[in-house]
């Protein structure tokens, strides 16, 4: 079978960053963010399957080993080894290519992203609210599961993450402040920002905090 087509942006020079969007979004959420960074970076944004201008799978075909094998399609294209920036979804999924390729990641940016759920009653509620907003939002049937949490695998696995990390948040995101606070504890995390008024779309309405937050990050890579 052939592989689903992705959607890349590729573009600038020098140090190369690649952007993975969150659940229900496209990779042009970090347009702002890249044009703050300037050209002599390289960034690559891409769109998950079933979002964007990616193609649609099947149904079944939206587990995080789906998604983490599409995300290890753009880092060769993009000639590892690279820094993963993340928002939401993206950020999980940036943690969970660092802990099975650590060889191809230099530092990890984390916006507005948590580790997953150990609580069992926890992770239901959270997938019962992703059935929820799917309906809502009429998504390709069975693409809901890439957003779905089945284990609390990358939340146990913190601790083998070893490159330097940046973490940025909204001032009012509550939630995934506390996913900051676990950072904290567990990473390496090398800058960590909260940005006044910003929700949970901090990339969005403040590029410019983001991507000072990432350059930070840059300047400590060996």
């Amino acid at each position: 079978m052939a592989p689903i087509r992705l959607a890349i942006t590729d573009t600038g020079a020098g140090e190369t960053l690649v952007f993975t969007h969150g659940w229900l979004d496209h990779h042009h959420v970090w347009d702002g963010v890249i044009e703050a960074l300037g050209p002599d970076r390289r960034c690559l944004a891409w769109d998950l399957r079933g979002h964007g201008e990616s193609e649609i799978a099947p149904p079944g075909q939206y587990t995080r080993e789906h998604a983490l094998g599409d995300l290890e399609r753009v880092v060769e294209q993009a000639g590892p080894p690279v820094v993963l920036v993340g928002h939401s979804l993206g950020g999980y999924l940036s943690l969970a290519y660092a802990l099975v390729h650590a060889d191809q990641v230099r530092g990890l940016a984390l916006v507005a992203a948590g580790p997953g759920f150990r609580n069992p009653a926890t992770r239901e509620q959270w997938n019962a609210n992703v059935d929820e907003a799917a309906a809502r939002a009429r998504v390709a049937p069975g693409s809901e599961e890439i957003s779905k949490h089945v284990d609390s695998w990358v939340l146990d696995s913190l601790g083998d993450i070893t490159v330097p990390v940046a973490v940025v948040v909204g001032e009012r995101d509550k939630r995934f402040q506390a996913s900051a606070a676990v950072f904290e504890k567990y990473l390496d995390v090398r800058a960590n920002v909260t940005v006044p008024d910003a929700g949970h779309t901090v990339h969005r309405k403040h590029p410019a905090a983001v991507a000072a937050a990432i350059e930070e990050l840059l300047a400590i890579l060996p």
